[in-house]
């Protein structure tokens, strides 16, 4: 039994299908009983026929078939009995209907039966060749008809849920761009105010005592600001829909940070009272670009949780390469732990990174003597699209060219997974 009666005409589309299958039957029922009973005199039984070839067209849209075998059988006595219409109505709205609405193996039955039923219409009473080809044509015509309301039909349902896909698409690519924005903001916010507000504390205490010192936190209080408005000028970029410049360019946006950018990195947090020493071991090769933008992020919310919560005055970042991988630790000397409402976004971040390009991420207390604290990430090597050797080793195309934005370097991770 069909699901779904099938699309009207755009000015039938507001009228009930029940009110539209009555006048169907009306109009066939008129036409029917009008041929028998007046041109071919035909008696109570050529009504009673005519009415059975007419009324069960008010389900047709429930039971196709059904519908159209009572409907052809009827029309049959009606030719056996000499009264039948010029057209036999009633069997043509069933041969749309089957064709319009049910599934292949019901059409293929009824285009059997009615074959039959039509065959014996024709050759009992005796009609002419003539009349074959005339109502066999009329069956032909009406059953295309029906055959292309479906195909209509089956086409709308295609492009609706192409167009459901789409909408699904662009929520998942929204939601996904908002994850990135937020993940950006807060890996930029929460390093660069933490930097300031050490510094800060630090200028405060040795102002008086230390003008040199304090000139220097203070100093170093306006670098890492100005740091944080570049990165904030490359990340908010992506939410603008066109170019800002005043002759109507867009304005340039600095490149993402990569694995070359570690020792600046370390520099930064070694003014701000925390000693960072970058170990390299293995020989460094091409690194895709969505791996040294996640190994860059990881690093730096790592050495920002420590100089924030750890308590330490040390830390190490040691990278091992292999053809195959890259492994990131970050280790320091700290109180092996970050306090509850700490363990949050940062480290969710820092695993999303992680897991995007298809690698790992452990973060606990240090195994050391020195205990503390360890961020461990793996970080496939596999063939990227922005893997590139210029520029020294392990640093990433993004570093390269301004071209390159995290936002392609995002889509990347996405496609590895």
């Amino acid at each position: 039994m069909p699901t779904s009666p099938g699309r009207r005409p755009a000015g039938l589309r507001g009228v009930p299908p029940a009110a539209v299958d009555a006048v169907i039957t009306g109009a066939v029922a008129a036409a029917t009983l009008w041929a028998g009973l007046r041109w071919a005199q035909g008696g109570p039984w050529a009504a009673v026929l005519g009415l059975c070839a007419s009324v069960p067209l008010l389900w047709r849209r429930r039971a196709p078939v059904g519908t159209g075998a009572v409907v052809g059988a009827a029309t049959t006595g009606l030719a056996l009995a000499h009264a039948m219409p010029p057209l036999p109505y009633g069997a043509l709205v069933s041969a749309y209907t089957v064709a319009a609405l049910s599934p292949p193996r019901r059409r293929l039955a009824g285009v059997a039966g009615g074959g039959v039923l039509l065959a014996l219409s024709l050759a009992v009473p005796g009609e002419s060749p003539d009349a074959f080809g005339y109502v066999g044509m009329a069956f032909a015509v009406a059953y295309a008809l029906g055959a292309g309301e479906r195909a209509r039909r089956a086409e709308i349902e295609t492009l609706a849920e192409r167009t459901r896909r789409l909408e699904e698409e662009r929520a998942a690519a929204a939601a996904r761009e908002r994850t990135r924005i937020a993940r950006d903001m807060h890996d930029v916010l929460t390093h660069s105010v933490g930097i300031m507000v050490v510094q800060a504390d630090a200028g405060f205490l040795v102002t008086r005592t230390d003008p040199d010192r304090a000139q220097a936190a203070f100093d170093a209080i306006a670098e890492t600001g100005r740091e944080a408005i570049v990165q904030l000028r490359r990340v908010l970029g992506a939410l603008r829909s066109g170019g800002g410049g005043p002759g109507g360019g867009a304005a340039p946006v600095p490149p993402p940070p990569g694995l070359g950018s570690l020792d600046r990195l370390a520099g930064r947090f070694g003014r701000a009272g925390l000693e960072v020493t970058v170990e390299s071991r293995g020989e460094a090769g091409p690194v895709p670009a969505d791996v040294g933008i996640a190994a860059y992020r990881i690093v730096q919310e790592s050495l920002t949780n420590t100089l924030r919560h750890a308590g330490a005055s040390t830390a190490r970042v040691r990278l091992r390469w292999s053809s195959a991988e890259l492994r990131i630790e970050v280790t320091d000397d700290g109180s092996g732990g970050f306090p509850a409402a700490v363990a949050g976004h940062g480290l969710i971040g820092m695993r999303e990174r992680a897991e995007a390009c298809g690698g790992t991420l452990r973060a606990g207390p240090g195994r050391g003597e020195g205990g503390g604290f360890a961020v461990t990430a793996t970080l496939p090597l596999g063939e990227g699209p922005a893997a590139v050797t210029g520029g020294g080793p392990g640093r990433t195309a993004g570093e390269g060219a301004a071209a390159a934005g995290e936002e392609a370097a995002d889509a990347a991770c996405a496609r590895r997974r």
